[in-house]
């Protein structure tokens, strides 16, 4: 059992102090790969954003519908998509029929990629050819993470910032019940609105409460699958700096 996040990696169980010392091994360990991530990216003008949520939330669905967008928006702009799930290679082919170029990471029995994932995905990537070849262009790197609102929050894989995705069709109350994946995101896109008449959601309330996690957030209202919001989702993306 995983000493951080409880996914299967490790069969000992530790005793309470040691447990302690593991966790903090084990997290700074990724830090410092995750700070060696961060630095190649920003070296070579790599916007890397970890699109993180519950399973079923949209986040493949969106990527598509974003690389749809800015292949009319921004035609030359490079972009890619590290894929993580814990089994097949589903996603990563939906992401290549869209119109991008797709690393697929499966983490088996874990629950989350990390950033020696990310780093070694990374170098499997046109992008990071076409980076060292033109170090000044700018470029879009999507590193879509496991379904699941726990783990990843503790794991920096080097991104520019977490955007976290929650759909109309899950609890407004989510940012209370998994708050460490809202304080650590920087952006919340709340997706499938067109769906907002059918169900019973309160919008203001959960822009609310996840504001009470983390008052810095910002939040994006869209539906991926209608094309609702992804023009202020394209603003916001192009117009982030590449140094956080």
């Amino acid at each position: 059992m995983c000493v951080v996040c409880g996914c299967e990696q490790v069969v000992e169980r530790p005793t309470a102090p040691r447990l302690v010392q593991l966790e903090a091994d084990v997290l700074g360990a990724n830090q410092r790969l995750a700070e060696r991530n961060r630095a190649h990216f920003a070296a070579h003008g790599v916007r890397a954003f970890n699109l993180l949520s519950s399973p079923g939330s949209g986040k493949t669905t969106l990527l598509c519908s974003t690389i749809a967008a800015l292949r009319q928006r921004a035609p030359r702009l490079p972009l890619a998509v590290i894929e993580g799930d814990q089994q097949t290679h589903i996603d990563a082919e939906r992401i290549r029929a869209a119109g991008a170029p797709a690393v697929q990471v499966n983490t088996g029995r874990g629950c989350h990629l990390d950033a020696r994932m990310v780093g070694e995905a990374f170098e499997r990537l046109d992008l990071h050819a076409h980076a060292h070849a033109h170090h000044h262009a700018s470029s879009l790197l999507f590193i879509e993470n496991v379904g699941n609102l726990v783990c990843p929050a503790l794991w920096d894989l080097g991104e520019l910032a977490k955007v976290v995705i929650l759909s109309v069709t899950e609890g407004e109350d989510k940012p209370l019940k998994y708050p460490d994946m809202f304080a650590a995101a920087r952006l919340m896109l709340l997706n499938k609105t067109d769906l907002l008449p059918h169900v019973d959601f309160d919008v203001a309330r959960c822009i609310a409460l996840a504001r009470q996690v983390n008052p810095g957030l910002q939040v994006l209202q869209l539906s991926a699958t209608r094309g609702d919001g992804l023009d202020v989702w394209l603003d916001w993306l192009l117009q982030e700096p590449v140094h956080a």
